[in-house]
């Protein structure tokens, strides 16, 4: 089956889709925390990373978490979500953007894509108003480093009153007409996770620019704890505060994000010129209005290109043609050489956990533009540390599978 790949060699080591960088700062700040214990939801690492992020997104209050998912939790809580109410949610996108509705018993009614960014579509989101019109939030993603179409998105919002959670996990120091992302939400979510661009290997923010939701966020993080000189709790809250410790490897990794970002673009930039001969597509941005992070750099492959592949829930399998290949083919390919890749997002729609849930999209597809990236679709290694002779041997392998 693999016949076309047999002369590539392994990596010696593994080529990984996207692992943590880390310099000698973050564990200065660690030691400090560790040696001034100051191990809670307070300190100074914290308090420096609120402040450089709020410089970086011009927002007004940050609140510190756990994680990305938290702060989504947090966000669709602040937007007042109720158990059975409808609200819209990205489809194509990792699960916490949607399993954090759920949370709250709400109902997600999944919004497709549009084909020029991935992201949530504009037509589908004016839709799903005509066919909802009470719904009141709204919660949408940017995918893989690439900026939404954000201002049309905001444009409908207004003109319905829907508060907007903004899921800007995957695209921090990212911009949208000169403005960075995680500026445009009634509430906005980042995620600090070992596989992103900046990372604490765990960690998240929640920005807006209410006071008294900021106040709100941050007291449900410390499970709600009163102003009394004992444990008081009028209400449930969660233990989503981040620690001093996480901060601090935050902290360290923040004076890097230009740095990260201008590497990864460069490994973006060679899989495109790498491919440009190719009947496949690199993930596609507004060029005109949109600076990405370009954290994950993913391909499709034309669909006059495709050879036939069968998806179950839980495997893969494709049958090898001359001239044609499929995600599931590339990514065995890499696998051969020592490389990771992965699958692009499965849309939310599709998958068994909200098998009940309602679907809205403006495409002519079966199954919407979301579906259709997923079936074509593949993330390729994208990890900073990559060497431009991995990279080249990476893209001969895919090259080959095109034989």
């Amino acid at each position: 089956m693999f016949k076309r790949h047999g002369d590539f060699q392994r990596f010696d080591n593994k080529i990984w889709l996207s692992t943590p960088t880390f310099y000698a700062d973050e564990l200065e700040f660690v030691k400090d925390a560790v040696e001034e214990n100051s191990m809670t939801y307070s300190g100074r690492n914290i308090s420096s990373v609120e402040e450089t992020i709020l410089e970086m997104t011009k927002r007004k209050y940050a609140v510190s978490v756990s994680s990305g998912t938290a702060a989504l939790h947090l966000a669709v809580k602040l937007a007042g979500v109720k158990k059975g109410d409808r609200v819209f949610c990205s489809d194509l996108t990792f699960s916490a953007t949607a399993n954090v509705i759920m949370y709250e018993g709400a109902i997600p009614v999944f919004i497709d894509s549009e084909a020029d960014t991935w992201n949530m579509s504009p037509q589908a989101l004016e839709k799903a108003f005509e066919k909802y019109p009470e719904v009141r939030v709204i919660v949408f993603a940017h995918l893989f480093g690439i900026p939404a179409k954000i201002d049309d998105i905001k444009k409908i919002a207004k003109r319905h009153g829907a508060f907007i959670v903004e899921d800007a996990a995957e695209v921090l120091g990212a911009k949208y007409k000169g403005v960075t992302l995680a500026k445009h939400g009634d509430a906005s979510c980042l995620s600090f996770n070992k596989n992103k661009i900046i990372t604490g290997t765990g960690g998240g923010m929640l920005l807006t620019d209410n006071e008294k939701d900021a106040e709100k966020a941050r007291k449900w993080s410390v499970q709600s704890r009163e102003k009394a000189p004992w444990y008081e709790h009028t209400e449930i809250g969660y233990n989503y505060a981040v620690s001093n410790i996480t901060a601090g490897i935050i902290r360290g990794q923040l004076p890097h994000l230009e740095e990260h970002i201008a590497k990864k673009k460069a490994i973006y930039e060679r899989y495109k010129v790498g491919f440009s001969d190719l009947p496949v597509l690199m993930n596609p941005f507004d060029e005109e209005n949109s600076a990405p992070n370009f954290w994950l750099s993913c391909m499709t492959v034309d669909k006059n290109a495709m050879c036939r592949q069968i998806r179950s829930e839980t495997e893969a399998l494709f049958k090898a043609e001359s001239q044609k290949t499929c995600p599931t083919e590339i990514l065995q390919a890499l696998q051969l050489i020592n490389a990771e890749g992965r699958p692009i997002w499965k849309p939310m729609h599709l998958q068994p956990v909200f098998s009940g849930c309602d679907f809205v999209t403006a495409s002519n597809l079966p199954d919407g533009t979301g579906a259709d990236v997923f079936e074509r679709g593949l993330c390729l290694p994208s990890d900073i540390k990559i060497t431009k002779s991995q990279q080249d041997k990476i893209i001969e392998a895919v090259r080959a599978c095109l034989d």
